[in-house]
């Protein structure tokens, strides 16, 4: 045989003593039933599994009839895998007292994992929190952009980037402007975060808000926490153009938040300081309100009850 002529490969082992058709149907996926304790969860999921209503239901139509829609898998080899589409279906599965749960196994690739679960949970989930849509966003434009998804071959960053954006828009309901203004909740301190999905502060301040340094959004969340007052798009704006200039403190932040606004009803201020050694140990802030509430009806019952026995 001369050398240079093309050695013939060698068939596999399988495809000796294997048809054609049995090949093909080895490749199709199948549902089969995993081992919850072997499921993890995909890393930084962005969307909250909360144990409501909603979910008690899945979990007792799942105990009954079991998991109707297979979730979505992929392999992380020694026997684990992680969720990519299916993660209340795990939960309420667990909560029925499910050993095991359907799942497809697919493979795929970190980014195409990521993209997958952003958009399965964006279709499918009738209530997303502003934190969740924020970071799902964030995670499917990393996602995209890693896979070199763009519409030009600039090499540029910035150009990569805003490409990168404009495919995310096209398949999503929000524009890419609107796109942008989620992903800038992510650079919120969870507190503040954590006041925009209680809808305590507005989705337009809270954006502007996002450019203040970490140090600027603590002095805030303080003040809010003194003033019980939250700032309004001006102030928020104002905030903004102070910081960008290098021109904003605590003091500012305390001028700015304690401005009476527009229509704004008149509140009590309290001193958190002064308060805190008062509430049970280690109740959070905000169950302090409706702490004071019940102790003043307490306190006003006994007033009433004393005033009763006086006048007998």
């Amino acid at each position: 045989m001369a050398k240079n002529e093309a050695k013939m490969p060698l068939p596999k082992l399988d495809e000796l003593f294997t048809t054609e058709e049995e090949r093909q149907t080895a490749n199709l996926e199948k549902v089969i039933d995993i081992p919850i304790t072997e499921i993890e969860d995909f890393p930084n999921h962005p969307f909250r599994v909360i144990v409501n209503d909603e979910l008690k239901e899945m979990a007792s139509s799942i105990e009954k009839d079991g998991v109707r829609e297979p979730a979505l898998v992929r392999s992380i080899g020694n026997g684990k895998y992680q969720m990519i589409s299916g993660h209340r279906r795990k939960k309420a599965s667990e909560i029925a007292n499910k050993n095991t749960m359907p799942c497809i196994v697919r493979d795929l690739t970190d980014e195409q994992a990521a993209i997958i679960m952003v958009d399965s949970n964006l279709q499918q989930r009738q209530k997303i929190l502003f934190s969740e849509r924020a970071f799902a966003y964030k995670m499917k434009l990393e996602a995209m952009t890693h896979q070199g998804k763009r519409n030009d071959l600039t090499s540029d960053q910035v150009g990569e980037k805003l490409t990168s954006v404009e495919k995310l828009s096209a398949n999503s309901p929000d524009s890419k402007s609107q796109i942008q203004r989620y992903i800038r909740l992510t650079e919120l301190i969870k507190p503040l975060l954590d006041m925009v999905d209680n809808e305590e502060i507005a989705f337009s301040p809270a954006v502007e808000l996002s450019f203040l340094t970490k140090q600027e959004q603590k002095w805030l969340m303080n003040s809010i926490e003194c003033n019980v007052a939250t700032p309004s798009l001006s102030q928020a704006q104002e905030m903004k153009r102070l910081s960008q200039s290098g021109n904003l403190d605590e003091d500012k932040i305390e001028e700015l938040l304690s401005q009476q606004k527009p229509n704004q009803v008149e509140k009590l201020k309290l001193d958190f300081k002064n308060l805190t050694p008062k509430m049970p140990r280690g109740m959070p802030k905000e169950k302090y309100a409706d702490h004071i509430y019940k102790a003043l009806d307490f306190y006003n019952r006994y007033l009433e009850k004393k005033r009763s026995m006086e006048a007998r």
